[in-house]
């Protein structure tokens, strides 16, 4: 009895079926078994019969495939079958048919396959292969905020030659050892679970934090808050399982969930490599942090705006919040003598928050740096508390 782990092969068969057979056909000599999802719009599967046919990834999503041949222009169309396929791998995952996924498209075709990806549970493996996926572009809408893997294929995906096959060759053997050998969704992560985002610059006071919250027999879950980070965490808080953007700080409120803010990093705004920083900031004081990033200072008026903004973020909350300010400096570089050192520009940060702040949460100023072990241990502390109080 074929045991092996379910693949789910999405791909635009009009345009890329002998490429999607090829790659079927060599999940199966690995022992997978691949499910093949037709996601092409225009034209009828060349070279290799689907699985599931683009007319039904239409009418998972309560669509119909002419509907979306005529949806006006040719990303209306795309949007309207991700929300298809992206249904298609839900019913299968919940079905027990899917034990990884394996997308090879180009931009639409790969956007499609990341729909379906970024809706699936963090742990089961997700590979994107595309020659979309270089450093020249974006790799947002296909990572997302989950952990969605981006493969360049260097090559297009047009026809077999030894390039493309020793491509596709190791994305099978990928997504199959994956899947059979480290696959499976996170599970409930329990009410124990703390998720922490920080910076390179905050790391000495979250390793303290951590340590003292594990002797607690709490599970700390460190997200960097570069890039997606901080939005995945708030993604896991929103399902359940525990860059900026609109939902930041608001996602957890919402759920309830107890919070504690302390305003690291607030001092300063990434940029890149030093030799692009735009003209308007060359004024400003600023930090070599590596090769391609420099962090600027925030000046004494965008504090005010940062400080309003975390207030209002917060504003929303439905479970206890506890806001810690250290007045000593947010950053490495934000202390004294550091190359971002601005206590006026903080404080300008902090009473701002502090004036808009609801008045039932918790405020409370601490004469430390962010990255004393001693205002880590007070943290770790204040949170423990709060999770202690009935909420």
């Amino acid at each position: 009895m074929h045991d092996g782990p379910w693949i789910a092969l999405i791909g635009t068969l009009d345009t890329k079926g002998e490429e999607i057979a090829y790659v079927r056909d060599r999940l199966l000599a690995l022992g997978a078994r691949p499910l093949v999802i037709d996601t092409g719009i225009l034209g009828e599967p060349q070279g290799c019969e689907p699985d599931i046919p683009h007319a039904e990834v239409a009418a998972a999503a309560g669509d119909d495939l002419e509907g979306v041949r005529v949806a006006g222009s040719r990303g209306a169309a795309v949007e309207r079958m991700l929300a298809g396929v992206r249904a298609v791998c839900l019913r299968l995952y919940s079905e027990g048919r899917l034990d990884g996924a394996l997308c090879l498209g180009g931009a639409e075709g790969g956007l499609m396959g990341a729909a379906a990806m970024h809706a699936l549970p963090v742990g089961v493996p997700k590979l994107i292969v595309s020659p979309s996926a270089s450093g020249r572009r974006e790799f947002a809408p296909f990572m997302g905020e989950t952990d969605t893997m981006v493969m360049h294929s260097v090559v297009d995906i047009l026809g077999l030659h030894p390039i493309s096959r020793a491509i596709f060759d190791n994305a099978a053997a990928g997504i199959v050892g994956m899947a059979r050998d480290g696959g499976g969704a996170v599970g409930d992560l329990g009410a124990r679970t703390v998720g922490v985002t920080m910076l390179g610059q905050t790391t000495p006071g979250v390793m303290v934090l951590r340590e003292k919250l594990l002797e607690a027999g709490h599970a700390p879950v460190i997200f960097h808050a570069n890039g997606v980070g901080g939005p995945a965490m708030e993604k896991l808080a929103d399902d359940g399982v525990h860059a900026t953007g609109p939902d930041r700080l608001r996602v957890a409120g919402r759920r309830g969930l107890p919070q504690l803010v302390v305003p690291g990093c607030c001092d300063f705004f990434n940029q890149g490599a030093p030799g692009t920083l735009p003209e308007r900031y060359r004024g400003r004081k600023s930090y070599y942090h590596n090769p391609v990033a420099t962090l600027v200072r925030v000046s004494a008026q965008e504090g005010v705006e940062l400080g309003r903004m975390i207030a209002d973020r917060l504003s929303g909350s439905t479970g206890p919040v506890r806001v810690i300010a250290p007045t000593r400096g947010f950053s490495l570089a934000d202390a004294e003598g550091g190359d971002l050192w601005d206590p006026e520009a903080d404080r300008a940060l902090l009473d701002a928050l502090r004036d808009a702040l609801r008045d039932d949460f918790a405020y409370e100023e601490v004469d430390a740096h962010v990255d004393d072990p001693a205002f880590a241990e007070l943290v770790a502390e204040r949170y423990l508390s709060l999770v202690r109080e009935p909420v």
